[in-house]
């Protein structure tokens, strides 16, 4: 009888934890839905869902009993930075078939406005170019402002110049340009202009014969846009002694109209797990305080955390350590630390943890890299990880990162992890 009771116990509390994490993940995936749901407009810079992302994620910190940091500013930290956007109607047609953006065409983010109807394309062989003297011979062959050039095999070009793939446009004169590529294309986001407009084009989509595009594209430069680091914190027993989580909310936002790249996995994810770790400490207090910071401004540059690291809201030599939370959609195959070498006995204390309770199948080390908002962080000397998941299907940067997309797999096991590791810390 007490053999059949026991296991009727135990049975019941593997159900209980069972049904428990199926929960949580139904509501991070709720979380990451809304943050990268059509009415967040791509976190970005055309329309206000960058605006909106923010002020979700305040009202979620104060509901979860969170206090701000900053005594005059509430919740927000505001700074402003350069951008520029493409907010208008946007076409591109070669001869008379028009191509879709985000999946058949991607513009350079730093492009200026262009407005062509049926203009000549004229192709430019970039092989001609094997020196740098060759390449400024061949760029007095693109003077003519009343064409389009198709530069062809741009890639090796690139390569063989020691120029990186999105630093074309930069060394390009002025002028229309169309870039075929092959396989995936990520866009990003510019804090300047260049003097020309590219166009990055699948190679599929051309027709035999190229002989003119129709190309229709709005630009806007912004000296000075408004942006908000988003900062909360549960006080500890130590009041003067900090432990971080952040994790990015801003993404691309849109290209026209009709291109949006929702940021499912980048970062909607992160900043869904760091919503639900500071839900779940405003709940279970710890030793040190706890700060959640929701950065904006990575995708052009790390831009919030340099700003938040220049301007801090604690003393940084008071912070312990932060834990910095990006591309969490996905922990098929475990989980990468970067910054593992450089702080070894967290590392070890993680993989500690990970042994014994078996979270992941595997928790990777990496070194230091400036990816991700831990970076300034680590420059100013806050010991600080930045953790990613390894796994999914690899959209990333593209109007392809849809909640739909992610399947959470091990996601609860990266949470269960954290949980475990701030205590220990």
């Amino acid at each position: 009888m007490l053999l059949n009771r026991t296991f009727l116990f135990f049975s019941f509390l593997l159900i209980f934890q069972i049904h428990a994490n199926a929960q949580d993940m139904r509501w991070l995936k709720h979380q990451i839905g809304i943050l990268s749901g059509t009415t967040m407009d791509g976190r970005g810079y055309v329309g206000k869902g960058r605006e909106r992302a923010a002020m979700y994620i305040q009202r979620e910190f104060k509901e979860f009993g969170l206090q701000p940091v900053l005594p005059d500013s509430g919740y927000m930290q505001v700074y402003t930075f350069p951008v520029n956007s493409f907010p208008g109607e946007m076409s591109v047609s070669l001869n008379k078939k028009e191509i879709a953006a985000g999946t058949e065409y991607l513009v350079d983010a730093a492009s200026i406005g262009f407005d062509g109807d049926k203009t000549k394309v004229k192709k430019i062989n970039l092989d001609k170019a094997r020196t740098k003297e060759e390449w400024e011979k061949l760029k007095l062959e693109m003077g003519d402002l009343s064409k389009i050039y198709l530069l062809k095999n741009a890639d090796s070009f690139c390569r063989r110049m020691s120029i990186r793939s999105h630093q074309l446009s930069e060394n390009l004169p002025k002028g229309c340009f169309i870039v075929p590529v092959h396989g995936k294309m990520t866009w990003t986001v510019a804090t300047d202009t260049t003097s020309n407009t590219v166009l990055y084009v699948q190679d599929s989509v051309f027709p035999k014969r190229l002989k003119y595009a129709s190309i229709h594209i709005q630009n806007k430069f912004s000296p000075s846009v408004k942006n908000q680091n988003v900062i909360g914190m549960v006080p500890g027993t130590v009041k003067d002694s900090f432990i971080f989580i952040t994790a990015h909310y801003d993404h691309l936002g849109q290209m026209g109209h009709d291109a949006v790249f929702p940021g499912a996995s980048d970062n909607a994810s992160g900043s869904a797990m760091m919503l639900y770790l500071a839900r779940y400490f405003a709940s279970h207090p710890q030793r040190y305080t706890l700060v959640f910071v929701a950065f904006s401004g990575e995708e052009a540059g790390l831009l919030g955390s340099k700003y938040f690291t220049e301007h801090p809201a604690v003393p940084l030599s008071n912070i312990r350590f932060l834990v910095n939370l990006d591309i969490m959609g996905d922990a098929t195959d475990g989980v990468t630390v970067v910054n593992a070498t450089e702080f070894p006995r967290e590392f070890k204390l993680l993989e500690t943890i990970n042994q014994t309770k078996s979270n992941l199948p595997q928790i990777r080390s990496r070194g230091k890299a400036a990816n991700s908002d831990h970076y300034w962080f680590t420059e100013k000397g806050v010991p600080a990880f930045f953790i990613y998941s390894n796994g999914g299907k690899g959209y990333y940067h593209d109007v392809f990162d849809k909640a739909s997309e992610l399947s959470l797999t091990n996601i609860d096991g990266v949470i269960k992890l954290i949980q475990d590791f701030i205590p220990a810390l």
